[in-house]
Order: C-alpha cells, then structure tokens, then sequence
C-alpha cells in the first residue's frame, strides 16, 4: 500500500520554516528545551505525511515501525551535530551522530523525475521507499553540515520555541523561524509588557 499526495492532507500540520529538509525534520520535535516536548512524529503514518508534506517523496511504501525509528535516529543525529554550533558550551557524542547520517546517507535515496504539466516541465520525487527518502534528507545534512551554511543556522529566539532555522538574509539578522510564528507573539508580548509599566493618566 502506498500513500499518495492527497492521502497526505489527513492528519497533524507541520511547520516548515527550517529553509531545509533536515532542519524541517528536526522541527518535528518541538520545543525541546520544555518539559513538554511536542512530538509531531508519533507513527508511521505521521512519517508519511511530513515527508510528502515536506516535498521530499511524492508517492511512498506505507511506512514501518522500523522506518519511524529510522527517522527519529536522523533527526536526533542531524540536531546533535548542530547543537555545539548553536549552543558552543554543549557538548555530545558527534562520533555516533556523525556514522547515523553516514550509514543513512549510503543507502539508495529517492531521486527525481521529470514531469511534464500544463504549466511546463518540473522536476518532482520519484516514487519510492521511506528508506529512500530518508537517505535523500540524509545526504541533504551531509551538504549542509558539512558546509558553509551550517553557520548560517539559528534557533528561534522565542523563549517557547526550539525551532531552528537557515539564516539567509543578508546581515544575517533573523531572528524567528517565522515572523508570523513566533515574531509577532513577542512583539505582542513586549507591546503589552510596555503598557503594564506605562502609568495610567488620571
């Protein structure tokens, strides 16, 4: 049984602010540094439907219980290693998180096709395995860690949120995985805070 495009549409949102798949990925644990973590990949078919959300499959194999477990591997592995960029005093064992996206990495991953629409030709997912697609993010960390842009990666500056984010502004000045995520509810916050000091007229 395979999972299409449409059947996706079932089930939780995802946030996808990362500017990459294995920054989407990480993000499907949310708020990490709380004593509540959401968990937004709770079973295979949640799996399924991020990685067609995410745009990195198309058409898949019903995932497994071994797939998930795969997934949740690389997505711990790929924060591991970003974690002592972001947070310099942390610390982990990046020897095991670094073979996690190796041996996911080396295996067949999900390539693309050609497609031709109404619009013109695209380029869209080949159908495929979890496995395969999961190997396709993999090599996407491997790029990006292993790259200049791993220092363009920042963590949502909203006290409740953990999301990380790919800076690309010029400055590098973002701050929010999204203005209208988290930018505003702090905005909101600081507004509101200033007016609870502000005396009140008589």
């Amino acid at each position: 049984m395979s999972q299409s495009a449409e059947e996706a549409d079932r089930g939780p949102a995802f946030v996808f602010t990362g500017g990459s798949a294995p920054l989407d990925l990480v993000a499907t644990l949310g708020r990490r540094r709380s004593a509540a973590p959401i968990e937004r990949l709770p079973d295979p078919p949640a799996l399924a439907r991020w990685l067609i959300g995410s745009g990195q499959a198309r058409t898949l194999t019903e995932p497994t219980d071994a797939d998930l477990e795969l997934a949740l591997r690389l997505r711990e592995a790929v924060y591991d290693l970003l974690r002592p960029l972001l947070d310099p005093p942390a610390t982990g064992d990046a020897d095991e998180a670094v073979a996690v996206v190796n041996e996911i990495g080396a295996r067949p991953a999900l390539g693309d096709r050609l497609v031709a629409t109404a619009e013109g030709l695209r380029a869209e997912p080949a159908p495929g395995t979890v496995s395969e697609a999961l190997a396709r993010i993999a090599r996407q960390a491997t790029t990006l860690l292993g790259g200049p842009d791993a220092q363009r990666v920042k963590e949502c500056e909203h006290p409740d949120c953990s999301l990380l984010f790919l800076d690309e502004t010029q400055g590098r000045r973002r701050r929010w995985c999204s203005m209208e995520r988290c930018g505003n509810l702090v905005k909101i916050s600081g507004y509101r805070a200033r007016r609870k000091r502000q005396p009140t007229s008589r």
